[in-house]
């Protein structure tokens, strides 16, 4: 049984021609990367968790999920949820990849069909014991990270922090990892939360953009926060800039699609405008 369960969760999707059929509806906006690398510090929202990150000269990729479908395969399909909008970006259209960053091993956020995809000299950073999942993809420069250890690519740094969600992908594999990332160069610190429900960050220190997933809370709200709980850590952060994620993509709870985005600005109030990418596609660049 553990063998089975774990090979469910191995397909690659080269057979699930089957997903193709019924594709989601394309994304409202479209993002324009015609300038990408000339960028300092931005950020493109792909859908769910996927965020496309420019800083300091590099390009990183959070949790890359562009497939229609995520879940177990089955032959010529994916059983699983279906994406209510389709990603932002394809596989072919996103610019040279400097770093693939994945913060734990759910379906919805390692997904390898999407990372099959992509070119495997880009380096991987992954939480531990999830190495074996990108690996035999053809991925060659891996690295794992506990909470508290720390690497360092070209100018930037990359430091594993502790969040309160799990790591199984299965149910069985409960030894797998989970984290979040504060990624930060000599002048900007980023918070990349991946998932996370209500814990106290203020030991963290003041960070400039901070990604939070903010749907998924009903009734999963020991592993997902609410809105109100990401707006309460992103101050604890003394963010600048709030990036919603994890929302809007795939139902994987009860509440309203639209529910938290609608919660999030509500509990930002007048400080909303720090709120700075709300509908998939959307991209922010940070003003000079």
């Amino acid at each position: 049984m553990l063998r089975l369960a774990d090979g469910l969760g191995r397909g690659r999707g080269r057979l699930r021609f089957l997903d193709q059929f019924n594709p989601p509806p394309r994304a409202r906006r479209k993002p324009d990367l015609t300038d990408w690398e000339s960028r300092d510090f931005s950020a493109v929202w792909l859908g769910h968790a996927t965020v496309l990150l420019r800083l300091a000269g590099k390009t990183i990729l959070t949790d890359p999920v562009l497939s229609h479908r995520i879940g177990v395969g089955f032959g010529v399909m994916t059983v699983g949820p279906r994406r209510f909008v389709a990603s932002a970006l394809k596989a072919e259209e996103l610019p040279k990849l400097d770093l693939i960053l994945i913060s734990h091993a759910h379906f919805d956020h390692l997904d390898r069909p999407t990372l099959a995809r992509l070119r495997k000299s880009t380096p991987v950073i992954t939480a531990t014991k999830t190495r074996d999942l990108v690996r035999d993809l053809g991925f060659t420069n891996i690295t794992e990270l506990q909470w508290g250890e720390c690497v360092r690519l070209g100018g930037i740094s990359l430091t594993a922090g502790e969040v309160k969600h799990w790591g199984a992908r299965t149910f069985h594999d409960t030894y797998r990892g989970y984290n979040g990332y504060v990624i930060e160069d000599n002048n900007r610190r980023v918070l990349y939360a991946g998932d996370t429900a209500y814990r106290r960050f203020g030991d963290l220190g003041a960070i400039d953009l901070a990604i939070f997933g903010i749907g998924a809370y009903d009734p999963y709200i020991a592993a997902h926060a609410t809105p109100e709980q990401v707006w309460q850590m992103f101050e604890q952060v003394r963010g600048r800039w709030l990036l919603p994620m994890h929302h809007s993509t795939f139902r994987l709870s009860h509440e309203p699609m639209e529910e938290p985005m609608q919660r999030m600005l509500r509990a930002a109030g007048h400080a909303r405008d720090r709120v700075i990418i709300r509908r998939i596609g959307d991209q922010w660049t940070a003003p000079d």
